[in-house]
This record gives C-alpha cells, structure tokens and sequence, in this order.
C-alpha cells in the first residue's frame, strides 16, 4: 500500500513516521527492527524509505510485512563521508531525501533518520524549509540521563551564532519544555564561565540582554555544573559548546560503564556478572544522547544516534509521534513569530 493511499483511506488519524531505513550504523536491520517494536507498541504508522529489497528482506525475518508498515522506495543514501551539500545534488532520490519530501507532500507527518546529521539537517533545510524569523535549524532536546528533563540548545548544528540567532534557540527550547516536558514557564539560561552578567564571551555578553528583554523565563547565566542543579530547565549555548558537552558526556559514559565493571567484577561471584553487566549498560545510557527533535524547520524532524538499536530507534520514533501529536512545530512558529514581532535583531 503506497503512502497516498494510506492517505486517502482514513488512516491519516495515525500519525505517520517516515523513517530513513537506510540510515545509521546498523541499517536496514537495526531500523526496521526498531519500526516494527514501533508499530507493535505505538499508535503511529511507519513509512521505511530506502531500498525494497533489502527491507523487504529485513522484513522477511520478523514473520513477513507488519501491518501499518509501509515500503516507500529510494535510491543510495548519504554517508557520514559524504558532504551534505554536494551529496543532495548528487543523490536526489537518496533516503533521507526522500523522507523529507514525503512531508512536504502531506504523504507522512514526521521524519526519523539514525544516519548523517548534516544530511539530515541539510535535507531538511532544502525541502521543508525554516521557520520565520529563524535562519537557520538547531538540534535540541534532553540529551543526559542524569537530568532528564533539562533541554539543551544547540547540540552541534551551529558553530557560530549571533545573539539574535541564540535567541530563537531559547524560544524553541522553551517550547518544547512546554509542551513535549509539560513544564509550566519553563526557566531558561545562558551557558556561561560564570553566573555574573558580565561573564562570558562576547558572544553571550551580548546575547544576555536580549534574552533578559525577551518574553521568556529567564533566569540568567549558567555554568556546566547547572546541568545537575535544577537551576534551568532550557540551557541554550552555541552548537560548538554543545557538541563538545555533549561528546564528552557520551565518552564519559562508556568509560565510566567500563572502568566499573573493571573494578567490580573480580569482587563479586559469577552468577551476579551478568546483574552487573545490565547495570552498567544503564550507567552508560545516563550519560548518551539517543535522540532529539531538529528546531526550527517547518515539519517534524527527529535526529537519532548514528550507533542506535532497534529500541532506540523505536524511541526516536516514539518521539516524533509525540512531536506530531502536541503540534510542536505550529506552536514553534506562533512563538518565533510572536518573538519576531515583539523583539529587535541582532
């Protein structure tokens, strides 16, 4: 059943995920293990983008083709190798891109793709197009297990950022905490070197007063230990500082999972090993981002973790339906253009 009929029978009530099948470390298996735990324990509709017969053959191993699974045929898909830009023109019926024109069409409500960051984010950009008021996307969203509901932007799209950019990154942090999180005013910061106004870069010496002018909760400077302190709930830094938290967090998690079991394991008898090695494999997830929502672009857009499994890329999944359903991005664009309209440039 192609995605317009699956349109046009009613089905569209479900929200309906287009999944870039090909993409990630363990594509096709890892990604179309991961649609089928979705459909079997979710109410959405999976679209899985890339080559039929290794989908098809995927799907082969897991009882035949699901119900609400659907096939949606592309051609190559962009690698981490490859560059975003020069890749889109070289490959115009790659996976990804064909995943967002799916939501362009109306024929899908959301994408998901586990492979190429900048493909995704490039993609994206060209095809759906961004949000008013706002030049280019960012990624955001929770990304420690230690505080969960701490939403961090920008985790790496974006090196270098003016004030005003920075912004409208708080703005969609906001919203999201709001409505994917259900916090209420949600607190905002400014990642800095000290708690202090002056503080900072010129970058966030300059961003401050903007966001201290701006409608939102601001609650000031914050430094790397306010990840842990409840002292914001939207923690807004440049995509480079972000990345590099980021990563480090990820490694930090891998060590740290290693460096216990080391130490652990020879003081504890044989039949707990295994309790051990599950407990570890948590302590890892504590500090690893498994996927987040990309702001800013006019279409649900989720980015997951090039390395993820089948359950996490369920979860990608899971998040995008939940994206879908709170109307994230109608509610982004009423507020960027509310702050557009109140706010002066930067």
């Amino acid at each position: 059943m192609s995605a317009a009929t699956m349109k046009d029978n009613g089905a569209a009530t479900t929200p309906r995920i287009a999944l870039d099948a090909m993409g990630g470390d363990y594509a096709p298996g890892a990604t179309v293990q991961g649609a089928l735990e979705a459909v079997r324990t979710l109410d959405c509709h999976v679209l899985l983008v890339g080559d039929p017969q290794a989908l098809e053959a995927e799907l082969g191993k897991h009882n035949g083709i699901a119900t609400r699974i659907t096939i949606v045929p592309s051609e190559g898909m962009i690698t981490e190798d490859d560059h975003p830009a020069q890749a889109l023109r070289s490959k115009p019926r790659a996976s990804i891109l064909v995943a967002n024109q799916l939501v362009k069409q109306g024929e899908a409500d959301a994408v998901v793709s586990m492979g190429s960051t900048g493909a995704t984010m490039a993609s994206a950009t060209m095809v759906l197009g961004t949000l008013p008021g706002l030049d280019r996307p960012c990624l955001g969203g929770p990304f420690l297990g230690l505080a969960p509901n701490t939403v961090v932007v920008d985790m790496g799209s974006n090196i270098d950022c003016r004030p005003s950019l920075m912004l409208g990154f708080g703005v969609m942090g906001s919203v999201f905490a709001h409505h994917y999180l259900k916090i209420e005013q949600p607190r905002v910061g400014l990642l800095s070197v000290g708690a202090e106004e002056s503080k900072g870069n010129r970058q966030v010496r300059e961003a401050f007063p903007l966001f201290k002018a701006s409608s939102l909760n601001f609650v000031g400077n914050l430094e790397g230990m306010d990840f842990f302190t409840d002292k914001a709930d939207v923690i807004v830094c440049d995509g480079f500082v972000g990345n590099v938290i980021m990563k480090f967090t990820e490694g930090l998690g891998t060590t740290l999972a290693g460096y216990l079991k080391n130490m652990l394991s020879d003081k504890l008898p044989p039949g707990e090993l295994g309790s051990l090695a599950d407990k570890m494999w948590e302590v890892n997830n504590l500090a690893k981002r498994m996927g987040g929502p990309l702001f800013g672009v006019q279409g649900a857009v989720v980015i997951g973790h090039g390395a993820s499994g089948p359950e996490s890329v369920a979860g990608a999944i899971d998040t995008a339906r939940k994206c879908v359903e709170i109307r994230l991005v109608e509610n982004m664009r009423a507020e960027l253009e509310a702050l557009e309209t109140a706010s002066p440039t930067s």
